[in-house]
C-alpha cells in the first residue's frame, strides 16, 4: 500500500470535529463567507431590562415574603412612581389633563397611570359621623412611567403641572415601601386611591376655634377626643384663666 493509500484510510477513520462538518444555517454562513449576525439591543429593550433588573433587586433586598409575580400592588406594576407638584386644588383635573395628553401623544407605552392618593377621614356632619375621602399631599400628583425623555417631556409640559419632585433637575423615584404606604389600595372612584383606616378629623394639640355656644369665637388647643361621642376638650383663656372645655366636633372648627 503507498502512502497516498495510507492517508486516505487514515483520514477515513477519523471522526470529523465541530470545525471539520457544519451543518444548517452554519454551513450556510461558512459557504458564503458571511460572519454570524450579532443582535443589537435597542434603547427600550435596555429601558426594560434595567427596570426589571432593579425591580429584582428591590424585591431581594426588602423584608419579608416577595409577592406573586401576578400581584397587582401599585408597586409590583411596571414602571416607577414619580411624584409630580401641581397647581393648588387642581389635582384632578391635572390628572386629567396628563392623561388626555399621554392619549394624544401615543405616549401609552411611556406613561401608564396617574394618582391621587387620598385617605379617609371621620367628619362631623349634621350631628351624624360620617367618612369623607381627604387628599394625602395636596398639591401633589403620583404617576408611573418609564421616564424617557418623551416621557418627561410629556408630563412636564401638561397644564396644571408645575415639575417633578427630586434632587435638583432630576426627578426622584418613590421606593417600594413608600408606594405601598401611600397606594395601599385601591378605591372604586375616580380618585382612585384609599389608604389604611379612617382618621379623625381633628388632633390633641392642635388649635381650633369655637364656632357657637358660650365660648363662641375663643380659640384653644385640644387636650383630649372623644372619638366615640365625638367631642373634643379644649383649653380656652377664660377670664385669663385656661379652663378646659367639653364641646362636640360640630362646634368647633380647624383654624
Amino acid at each position: 500500500m503507498n502512502s497516498s493509500t495510507e492517508a486516505s484510510g487514515a483520514e477515513a477513520v477519523l471522526s470529523p470535529g465541530p470545525l471539520v462538518a457544519e451543518s444548517g444555517v452554519e454551513a450556510d454562513r461558512a459557504a458564503a463567507g458571511t460572519e454570524p449576525h450579532i443582535e443589537v439591543l435597542s434603547e427600550d429593550d435596555l429601558h426594560r431590562a434595567a427596570e426589571a433588573e432593579a425591580e429584582a433587586a428591590a424585591a431581594a433586598a426588602a423584608d419579608g415574603p416577595v409577592p406573586p409575580p401576578d400581584d397587582d400592588r401599585p408597586s409590583r406594576r411596571p414602571g416607577r412612581w414619580y411624584v409630580v407638584h401641581t397647581q393648588s386644588g387642581y389635582e384632578k383635573k391635572a390628572k386629567q389633563d396628563l392623561e388626555a395628553r399621554v392619549r394624544s401623544l401615543e405616549a401609552e407605552e411611556l406613561i401608564y397611570e396617574a394618582q391621587i392618593p387620598t385617605e379617609d377621614v371621620v367628619e362631623f356632619k349634621g350631628g351624624k359621623k360620617v367618612v369623607v375621602p381627604k387628599k394625602v399631599f395636596p398639591g401633589y400628583l403620583l404617576v408611573r412611567c418609564r421616564l424617557t425623555d418623551k416621557a418627561f417631556q410629556v408630563i412636564k409640559e401638561t397644564p396644571s403641572i408645575t415639575g417633578f419632585v427630586g434632587h435638583g433637575t432630576k426627578p426622584t423615584p418613590l421606593g417600594r415601601r413608600d408606594v405601598e404606604t401611600f397606594l395601599e389600595s385601591k378605591s372604586s372612584g375616580d380618585e382612585a386611591v384609599k389608604r389604611g383606616r379612617p382618621r379623625l378629623q381633628f388632633e390633641a394639640g392642635e388649635t381650633v376655634r369655637v364656632r357657637e355656644g358660650p365660648f363662641a369665637e375663643l380659640s384653644g388647643e385640644i387636650i383630649d377626643i372623644n372619638a366615640e361621642q365625638l367631642k373634643v376638650k379644649v383649653l380656652v383663656n377664660i377670664f385669663g384663666r385656661e379652663t378646659p372645655v367639653e364641646l362636640e366636633f360640630s362646634q368647633v372648627a380647624k383654624l
